[in-house]
């Protein structure tokens, strides 16, 4: 699939069991700036995205996991594509706030086509992450 040569931010909405807690995970552990809210949900800025967080706890949890190069990847899982400096700022910023990582950062297909660093971790609410960061970008879709 094409598009225009701007990349256009994506919306997402995913649920959380606590909008406090969502809002310590997505504003103080991740540093994302917070934009509109009502009692029961919250827009962020998730890098330059806009993501909301909405409570609906009957919806919360980890579904299933997938074998991707030797780890167990959760499925459903979201995340962007930062670079490369970004995203080792927020793999010490995601381990200095205690966050247990699923899969710790490393580099995943060295050497291959899509070379990419990559980390998993889940919110408060047991929603899975996942951040890349590629060398050469234009092998996000390398295959």
């Amino acid at each position: 699939m094409s598009s225009d040569s701007a990349v256009r931010p994506f919306h997402l909405a995913i649920p959380v069991d606590n909008i406090a807690r969502a809002r310590e995970f997505y504003g103080d552990v991740l540093g994302c700036s917070e934009g509109r809210s009502a009692e029961e949900w919250v827009d962020w800025d998730f890098y330059g995205h806009q993501l909301v967080t909405h409570l609906a706890p009957e919806q919360t949890g980890v579904a299933h996991h997938n074998p991707v190069d030797g780890h167990a990847v959760p499925v459903p899982h979201f995340g962007v594509v930062l670079t490369m400096e970004t995203w080792r700022e927020l793999a010490d910023r995601v381990a200095a706030k205690g966050i247990q990582f699923v899969i710790e950062p490393h580099v995943r297909f060295a050497g291959k086509p899509g070379e990419q660093a990559t980390m998993f971790f889940y919110d408060y609410s047991g929603n899975a992450l996942e951040f890349k960061a590629f060398k050469d970008l234009s092998q996000l879709f390398a295959s």
